[in-house]
């Protein structure tokens, strides 16, 4: 499981492949839970909040990497939908 230290040094290719890997653990584990149970049902919430974390920083990282022009754009549009 990572944690959001883990994060940081990550590329953004390495970043998506992580979130890949634990939505995968995750069903895997959905599953499992499902059929036959698990020892500690918790452990599904700790996941889910990884997966979390891994989307928001792809998100903040994703922001960062916008121009001036998308950022006042999407400001624009974030006050929109606000009405």
């Amino acid at each position: 499981m990572a944690g959001i230290l883990d994060l940081k040094p990550l590329s953004d290719v390495e970043l998506q492949d992580e979130l890949t890997a634990q939505q995968g653990e995750y069903h895997r584990a959905q599953f499992e839970h499902a059929s036959k149970g698990i020892n500690n049902p918790l452990s599904l919430r700790a996941q889910r909040r990884d997966i979390a974390r891994i989307q928001t920083e792809a998100r903040s990282r994703e922001l960062s990497s916008m121009s001036a022009e998308q950022l006042a754009l999407r400001t624009k549009i974030r006050a929109r939908r606000k009405k």
